[in-house]
């Protein structure tokens, strides 16, 4: 299964962007879907993450501005990003984990918020 993200962009901060990650196989199979991201110099973190069973998990500097969905009929996850930060600014990658197995990365999307 390849993970393929899209919808990054340059915005202004207070703005909104919608990421998607399109699996070429079904989204089903995985345990764990997620989106992580790295800025300039920093590791990567955890953004978002959504696990079977729909519960979600989001780190403290995005809560209440970002949302993750997923659209099972398109093997499609969703990261709905508003409010945006300067902060925000980074490669955003799609992750997903089957238990037992590596881990499924995408290729990243550029998210630049200006000030």
């Amino acid at each position: 299964v390849q993970l393929q993200a899209s919808g990054g962009g340059l915005v202004q901060a207070g703005g909104s962007l919608r990421l998607s990650c399109a699996a070429s196989g079904s989204i089903f199979s995985f345990n764990r879907m997620g989106w992580y991201r790295q800025a300039p110099g920093k590791q990567r973190e955890m953004v978002a993450i959504m696990f079977a069973g729909d519960y979600t998990d989001y780190a403290d500097s995005v809560k209440g501005r970002f949302t993750i969905s997923r659209d099972d009929a398109k093997n499609t996850v969703y990261l709905q990003m508003n409010s945006l930060k300067p902060e925000d600014t980074a490669v955003y990658y799609c992750n997903g984990l089957k238990f037992g197995n590596p881990e499924y990365w995408g290729q990243g999307t550029q998210v630049t918020v200006s000030s």
